[in-house]
């Protein structure tokens, strides 16, 4: 919700009005520095959205609605007329974006741009762009010097990790803007990053079919004929964007059966060839990650470690990540050259590859409910702990 400031007013004073955290309104509005403004200047107040009562009096909106009268005094201006219609700034108590839907790339946009109207205190950054060249975005906000971060749809034909993202996205978002104090300290205590849809190509290519190509690569022959992509892993290229990283990718190389771009499992002529792997490489580095949590699916199952370089503390976080969810944690299995690995190895930090749900890729959406319900609980524990 956007208002006109008035001469004197505060955005101490407009969080007071609104009963809205004071610092979810000052990162909303990071021009705005001084502490009594100007009048005409325009200010975000997140978690609001206003509707239009043509029935009742301001008063009598006032008392409905249980706002202060200077609320709608300032949405309307004080010489609005009392038996025209005006706005009432409404509060936003339930999601605002529906997921359980085919997750495209255009979907995941059209998301975001929603969420950040309402919600002006996260920020949507451009971080790179497929193959395709299309956007590859990172959505943080928290003001801690913690950076946890969150990823889906390495994997292509996993895009219902997006989804899951972005559902546990607008729940934090409407947590901030009406909960407790206790989730505005883990505002101040964690600044959370999350990379929705790594491989937005590869997604779009499962969900929308040949078209997504945009007739610039032959998927139909790298996928042997077939006209369904619903085992494409890989990016539009035929490269598998988790067996890129430099963690022991020679070994992933030598051993992998695709010699050349295929659906699935070929790691490249060279580890970082493909334009998502090096953006998702470069942003661990310019955001110093303190923990990263990545998103697969299936197996509910949580792999923890990489080769001995994993810290002491993985061990406990990945026990509170199983004992919440139910799934098993894994510490090491045969496998290299992921994002995860590559993270662990570098950085020396925890990191988390969480398989989610039970079956054959894609996962139906009708298992969105049941994923939802224990991807939750371990996204939480990476706040936490």
């Amino acid at each position: 919700m956007k208002i006109i400031s008035r001469e004197g007013d505060s955005l101490e004073y407009y969080s007071r009005l609104f009963q809205i955290p004071l610092e979810l309104i000052q990162d909303a509005n990071p021009q705005t520095k001084k502490e009594r403004l100007l009048s005409g200047f325009e200010v975000k107040i997140p978690g609001f959205m206003l509707q239009k009562e043509t029935e009742m009096s301001m008063e009598t909106a006032g008392r409905v609605y249980q706002l202060p009268l200077d609320a709608l005094y300032l949405v309307n201006g004080v010489q609005q007329s009392m038996n025209s219609p005006f706005l009432i700034p409404v509060r936003l108590i339930k999601p605002l974006i529906k997921t359980e839907k085919l997750y495209s790339s255009a979907s995941l946009q059209k998301d975001l741009e929603l969420l950040s109207t309402y919600y002006p205190f996260m920020k949507v950054e451009t971080i790179g762009h497929s193959v395709l060249g299309k956007d590859i975005v990172e959505v943080q906000f928290g003001r801690g010097d913690s950076v946890v971060h969150y990823n889906g749809s390495f994997h292509a034909n996993e895009w219902i990790t997006s989804a899951v993202l972005m559902k546990w996205l607008n729940e934090l978002l409407l947590s901030f803007t009406n909960e407790s104090s206790s989730f505005l300290h883990l505002y101040h205590r964690v600044n959370i990053s999350i990379v929705p849809m790594v491989n937005p190509d590869g997604v779009d290519l499962v969900v929308l079919g040949d078209r997504a190509a945009e007739g610039k690569f032959n998927v139909r022959h790298i996928n042997e004929g077939e006209t369904e992509y619903y085992g494409w892993k890989a990016n539009i290229r035929g490269v598998d964007l988790n067996n890129q990283f430099p963690a022991n990718w020679e070994i992933e190389k030598e051993r992998k059966l695709p010699k050349a771009e295929a659906p699935r499992d070929f790691p490249g002529e060279i580890f970082l060839s493909e334009p998502e792997a090096i953006v998702m490489k470069q942003l661990a580095e310019r955001r110093n990650f303190s923990k990263v949590i990545a998103l697969h699916t299936q197996g509910k199952e949580i792999y923890w470690g990489y080769e001995g370089h994993e810290p002491e503390e993985s061990e406990r976080i990945a026990e509170e990540m199983e004992r919440q969810s139910g799934y098993r944690a894994i510490r090491y299995v045969d496998s290299h050259a992921g994002y995860k690995d590559w993270f662990i190895q570098e950085f020396k930090r925890p990191g988390f590859t969480v398989e989610l749900g039970k079956g054959i890729n894609p996962l139906p959406l009708s298992q969105m409910p049941a994923i939802y319900r224990e991807a939750v609980k371990i996204l939480m524990v990476g706040l936490l702990l």
